[in-house]
């Protein structure tokens, strides 16, 4: 793929070189996890890409867990000293993974959707998280840090976030039946407000601020929650998207590292 023109994030987040091309990592989360986000120079999914991206994380593809995504709120939890043999060729429905298994490689997959990836320095352990606008509707991010708390003794202030590359609120355009959903579900009308804005005709959701308010909902700090700030829509030619390629779109992951 020839050289691309990588965008500035989020100062708290910086672009590394793989063997394979560019990742995303933040920084806040390395001080405690090898984790990344991976770009449009990693053709995923495929068996060579999944390698290429556990070795970044230094890993290999059997200690990589990831669930079939479908868009809802179910978090697979995988225990210390309970993982099966054949957990990494096992793809339970979810959007979410979380352990305190040591080593242990959480991934999800995403191409607009938004990938955030948790750590809990104290007690070891982590999450990955899928979120598309019916999943962040579900609650799953708020959900998973309940199952981080239930399962894994956490406590919600120690935890910290990133936010990675995903449909971004200038540009993620929805109809109306988005916002339906939302106020369906339960969610206030201040915070419907906030994550739904109409410019003319044109209705946006801003999934960064309404995965960040579910976060602190949680019990985060905020200022333990990162957004990397780079739309998979505006820069197509950095980032994998769906609703710019359609069906032809390839897709990126963001893995993290269960802490040792």
């Amino acid at each position: 793929m020839p050289a691309m023109t990588l965008p500035a994030p989020d100062p708290a987040f910086a672009w590394t070189t793989e063997p394979w091309g560019a990742a995303l990592r933040g920084r806040p989360l390395a001080a405690h996890a090898q984790h990344l986000f991976t770009s449009k120079q990693l053709a995923l999914p495929s068996d060579e890409g999944w390698r290429l991206a556990a070795a970044s994380v230094g890993s290999t593809p059997a200690r990589v867990m990831r669930v079939k995504q479908v868009h809802g709120q179910t978090v697979r939890l995988l225990r210390k000293g309970q993982v099966p043999a054949d957990a990494a060729s096992q793809r339970p429905d979810g959007d979410a993974l979380v352990s305190d298994e040591p080593g242990l490689v959480l991934a999800v997959l995403v191409a607009d959707c938004v990938p955030i990836l948790m750590v809990d320095p104290r007690r070891g352990a982590a999450a990955a998280v899928h979120a598309g606008w019916r999943g962040t509707c579900a609650r799953v991010s708020e959900i998973t840090v309940t199952t981080m708390i239930r399962e894994c003794g956490s406590s919600p202030g120690d935890l910290v976030a990133a936010i990675g590359p995903s449909a971004g609120p200038a540009d993620y355009q929805v109809g109306a039946a988005p916002a339906e959903a939302f106020r369906d579900a339960g969610h206030g009308r201040d915070a419907v407000n906030r994550w739904f804005s109409r410019d003319g005709g044109t209705l946006r959701l801003d999934l960064w601020s309404a995965n960040r308010d579910q976060l602190m909902t949680a019990g985060l700090r905020p200022e333990h929650i990162h957004i990397c700030g780079l739309s998979t829509i505006a820069h197509p030619d950095v980032f994998d998207s769906y609703r710019v390629s359609g069906e032809q779109a390839g897709r990126m992951a963001g893995l993290v590292r269960v802490p040792s």
